[in-house]
């Protein structure tokens, strides 16, 4: 294993350094082994690795090149990571983390949304609220959040937020608000997250989405 972390660290050199970009075909194993001093084995192993976390892209009968490295390909692999922990105590974990996230893009959102983008928030408001269904609210909600996280003009957040979204912890927690007859709060506080947002007042919009998200996560830790 430490040898094969080596030969990762070595290919990563050359990405971080430049040496290889995105796209960029490696060089045949034989030479890229001898020129890093590592044995092929060992470079096999670390481009298995790297291509599983989508650095690197094994096209069979054609080589291995370096992926495009785009925020929403290498972020795709905590996706699945996510997936594997479904636990009362990871998912509070994730909340945490949106919930120190989430505010954030709803601030840097507030200095760059413009009117349309207003239109399209309020439009999925009023859809949440006359929703017929679980899965309906949960894919209103999703929608939202991401359009949210756009609107900050950060691609590597919003796409970090998309990650942690979850729809299926999403509909575990819609499931809940539901039964608990708190769709009608939950929408006025994506109302009042929006309302900030058209006000442009980022500090507003940032108490509202951390009052939003902590309020779910309170949900779920009564629950645990």
């Amino acid at each position: 294993m430490a040898v094969t972390d080596d030969a990762i660290l070595r290919v990563k050199e050359m990405i971080v350094s430049g040496e290889l970009k995105p796209g960029d075909r490696l060089p045949r194993e034989a030479d890229l082994a001898e020129r890093l001093g590592l044995s092929r084995n060992s470079l096999r192993e670390a481009v298995k690795a790297l291509s599983l976390v989508r650095v690197l892209d094994v096209r069979q009968g054609d080589g291995t090149y370096v992926s495009s490295l785009r925020a929403d390909d290498l972020l795709g692999a905590l996706s699945f990571v996510l997936d594997l922990h479904r636990g009362e105590d990871s998912v509070l974990e994730v909340l945490q983390v949106r919930r120190i996230l989430e505010p954030a893009a709803a601030a840097m959102a507030a200095q760059r949304v413009d009117a349309e983008e207003i239109v399209k928030l309020r439009a999925l408001c009023d859809a949440a609220e006359s929703a017929k269904s679980v899965e309906e609210l949960v894919e209103h909600d999703l929608e939202f959040h991401r359009a949210i996280a756009q609107c900050s003009g950060n691609a590597y957040l919003a796409q970090l937020l998309d990650t942690l979204a979850g729809p299926t912890v999403r509909v575990r927690i819609w499931r809940g608000i539901t039964q608990s007859n708190a769709v009608d709060r939950t929408v006025a506080e994506h109302r009042a997250i929006v309302d900030a947002l058209a006000a442009h007042q980022p500090e507003l919009a940032r108490s509202w989405s951390t009052v939003h998200v902590a309020g779910v996560e309170q949900w779920l830790s009564d629950l645990a």
